[in-house]
């Protein structure tokens, strides 16, 4: 296949598909002056690469556990804290949630008079938010 028409069907623009070739995460093949061709192992190996993209790895570490052919040589640790990553972010992620719908739905007369909201104030001015935040209990509104 050539560079267009891996770029049609992945969606991935061409420019894209070169620098992925600069950075080694793919391969192609061509003769001097022709345009690039890929085999068509090359779309498994671009959902690789989408897919660690998406976890949020590097392009370098997805590169590392990309063999020259595309074969997956997955590196177990890294994806594990990745996984451990992303598990804390949604544990923020949450408790920023419910910070939010408690302040929105909170019974105290203003938000000055909250406890958590204060409690929460206090934490981010001490910059300790980023630390607690996951851990930071806010109480269920009355109703």
């Amino acid at each position: 296949m050539d560079i267009s028409e891996v770029s049609k069907q992945t969606g991935i623009p061409s420019s894209a598909l070169r620098y992925y070739e600069q950075k080694g995460l793919i391969t192609s093949v061509r003769e001097k002056g022709e345009r690039r061709h890929y085999a068509p192992s090359v779309l498994d190996q671009l959902a690789l690469i989408a897919l660690g993209q998406a976890a949020g790895l590097s392009l370098d570490e997805i590169r590392s556990m990309l063999s020259p052919y595309g074969q997956p040589n997955i590196d177990r640790q890294l994806l594990i804290a990745k996984a451990d990553e992303i598990d804390t972010l949604i544990k923020r992620l949450k408790a920023m949630s419910s910070g939010l719908r408690h302040a929105a739905a909170c019974p105290a007369p203003s938000h000055a008079e909250c406890p958590s909201f204060q409690k929460l104030l206090k934490a981010a001015a001490n910059g300790a938010l980023e630390k607690r935040w996951g851990k930071t209990k806010l109480h269920a509104p009355r109703g």
